[in-house]
């Protein structure tokens, strides 16, 4: 995979085939930047989701159903920037595919199940934090860690299944039928069919979940902010229940702001993905929703203090000490 100079006459990824796609011409100098650059946010994005991951996974405290969609979102994002960036930025710095159609179709999967399980996982924030503000007696019931890790499995089971039919049957295992495609490339071929079902299946119908779930959510914790500014004004006391709510509509509003981050990033994706030409425009849209997911947890630095301790105690390497699962990491320093 060396570059090409300006000066260089066209080059072919794969000179020795006559269907071989032209290879792009950079200079050495934008070639070494692209390079370090797109291996900086990979190795940014993979060590904050491992920090996040360590932490949920390591301390006892922090094993509640929300905490497992966040744990799920986090690996999510490690895989982004494990798996995702790394293809992405040689397809986009080497401007040629070498790694032939059976990689690029099992690429294509593996790219399409994270980020529709990333999709999927937000849904599940949009549903705990209804049940927990809109329905909290039914909460413990129904919303237990068991359930929580059964329905996140459900759905990379099945969006697993849905993007190895999708793959399979838009023909990315075996490119060399169609006379559109060069050898050296890995393009996203859908037929009218499938951009439909995909765009429906994969983005408006979790969006329109969403968004009903969180309006529905902030009308609810308007209604309950009122009532208890209502009594604190009146010099009642406020019940334990009513802080109680207060904390709840105080992760909704939390996990609100990653739900709207991630959208603000996917919408205008999609929306020029159907009506732009521009592949530079896709191409820098793309890498936004990748960078998004090196955004979530500074995020969780900036409205969780739980997450700043064990951030510590992973960097200082203390929880290898006896028991350090069972610190108590929401007691004030």
């Amino acid at each position: 995979m060396a570059y090409e100079t300006e000066d260089q006459e066209t080059q072919y990824c794969f000179p020795n085939i006559n269907s071989s796609c032209i290879k792009g011409k950079r200079s050495i100098h934008g070639y070494n930047i692209m390079y370090v650059f797109f291996s900086l946010l990979s190795v940014w994005t993979v060590f904050l989701n491992l920090l996040v991951i360590i932490s949920i996974s390591h301390f006892k405290k922090l094993h509640t159903p929300t905490n497992m969609i966040i744990l799920s979102l986090a690996v999510n994002d490690l895989f982004i920037g494990l798996i995702v960036m790394p293809i992405q930025a040689i397809k986009q710095i080497e401007t040629c595919w070498y790694f032939g159609d059976t990689f690029c179709g099992l690429s294509l999967i593996l790219i399409g199940v994270i980020f529709s399980a990333s999709f999927s996982n937000l849904v599940l924030i949009a549903v705990d934090r209804y049940v927990a503000v809109c329905h909290p007696l039914l909460y413990p019931q129904k919303i237990t860690i068991t359930n929580m890790l059964m329905s996140i499995c459900l759905c990379w089971v099945y969006y697993s299944a849905y993007n190895t039919a999708f793959v399979i049957n838009n023909g990315y295992f075996d490119t060399s039928y169609s006379t559109e495609v060069c050898y050296g490339d890995c393009p996203v071929i859908m037929s009218f069919g499938w951009i439909v079902t995909d765009l429906f299946m994969s983005f408006i119908l979790p969006c329109v979940i969403m968004i009903t779930l969180y309006l529905r959510i902030f009308y609810v914790v308007h209604q309950q902010v009122k009532v208890i500014n209502s009594l604190m004004k009146g010099g009642k006391c406020v019940m334990k229940g009513s802080v109680k709510r207060k904390s709840e509509s105080k992760a909704a509003l939390t996990l609100g702001i990653i739900v709207s981050v991630y959208l603000l990033c996917y919408i205008p994706y999609y929306i020029c993905t159907l009506s732009v030409n521009s592949s530079t425009t896709i191409t820098v849209l793309g890498w936004t929703v990748y960078a998004n997911s090196g955004l979530n947890p500074l995020v969780y630095a900036l409205f969780y203090p739980w997450f700043k301790k064990t951030v510590k105690h992973v960097l200082t390497l203390t929880i290898f000490q006896p028991a350090s699962s069972l610190f108590n990491i929401f007691t004030e320093d």
